[in-house]
């Protein structure tokens, strides 16, 4: 008999749920719109959702979250997360007093990372870094199958370290939301990525807007300012993982967000980085994801691993 583990992607926009079988086989996936800026109405829409699914494969299957955000272990309470109305709640505590069973929470980039490292691009590697290039840039660390959320449940937050290296032009560069200036999310997000174009003067294409997918397509298309802005997003990339892999040494590097359809990184990035790694020879591989946007409800049913389930 299958054993099923639920997974739930709690989105900003929307609710994603499924159910995983011991094969990583998805069944019973479902979304509904997020009850935005109501926290009580989020938790009935996970109930909901585990409710129907439950329906159909049975009751009281292992349920994990990812959230957009960290639930602190000491508190219980959420912070950093760009769904505002979660911040400062017991989360954890409410909705395991609504399904009536223990649940487990992470990251969605921590989730992303895991569903890759679990059986996506990575399986079988040891040590995973998963970076989500998109809106922001988040991160996740995967060894030996276990997310690692470290002492201050910040593990893998690249995004708001200093770009490495800064050139005299790069210098002290944007201002960010944070508070700082020059993080590597100012560069490497989308948003990072059209500013970077506007700065450098780049002009617009064929009238398109100059946001990240416009400037790829005209990239694309052989305009040249378009070209330009794509080698420093890449050697800047490269910078910025270079300092991963001399700190964590992972087997494995998986890009996903919007910006990691950009097929020349995986060649471009890896070409780059050797100057920056102090090593001779790198294993490290670069990797497009193998989920796509299944990875946060995938990583999430992963939070529980087949022993937890015995």
């Amino acid at each position: 008999m299958a054993m099923f583990r639920i997974g739930i992607d709690l989105g900003g926009t929307k609710i994603e749920a499924a159910a995983l079988d011991d094969d990583g086989g998805m069944h019973r996936r479902q979304r509904i719109p997020t009850p935005i800026g109501d926290y009580a109405g989020t938790i009935a829409a996970i109930g909901t959702l585990v409710g129907r699914i439950e329906g159909e494969i049975g009751p009281a299957a292992s349920v994990g979250i990812a959230i957009p955000g960290t639930l602190v272990a000491e508190t219980g309470l959420v912070k950093n997360a760009n769904s505002v109305w979660l911040n400062g709640r017991p989360l954890g505590r409410d909705v395991e007093a609504a399904l009536g069973r223990p649940v487990r929470f992470a990251n969605d980039a921590n989730c992303f990372a895991l569903s890759e490292a679990a059986d996506g691009a990575a399986a079988g590697c040891a040590i995973v870094f998963g970076v989500i290039l998109g809106t922001g840039c988040g991160g996740g660390i995967v060894v030996g199958g276990r997310v690692l959320v470290g002492a201050n449940a910040i593990a893998g937050e690249w995004g708001h370290n200093p770009l490495p290296a800064p050139t005299p032009e790069e210098w002290p560069g944007p201002p960010c939301y944070c508070g700082r200036t020059g993080c590597i999310e100012t560069f490497l997000s989308g948003p990072g990525l059209a500013a970077d174009h506007r700065r450098h003067g780049g002009p617009a294409f064929k009238g398109q807007a100059l946001d990240g997918p416009a400037i790829v397509a005209a990239a694309a298309a052989g305009d040249p300012s378009c070209r330009a802005t794509l080698d420093r997003y890449a050697e800047r990339l490269a910078r910025a993982l270079a300092g991963v892999i001399n700190i964590l040494d992972p087997d494995a590097i998986v890009l996903g967000g919007g910006l990691s359809t950009m097929r020349h990184l995986y060649e471009d990035v890896p070409r780059l980085w050797g100057r920056h790694i102090i090593s001779d020879t790198i294993a490290t591989r670069l990797l497009p994801p193998m989920h796509g946007d299944s990875s946060g409800v995938r990583g999430a049913a992963w939070l529980w691993r087949p022993e937890d389930l015995v």
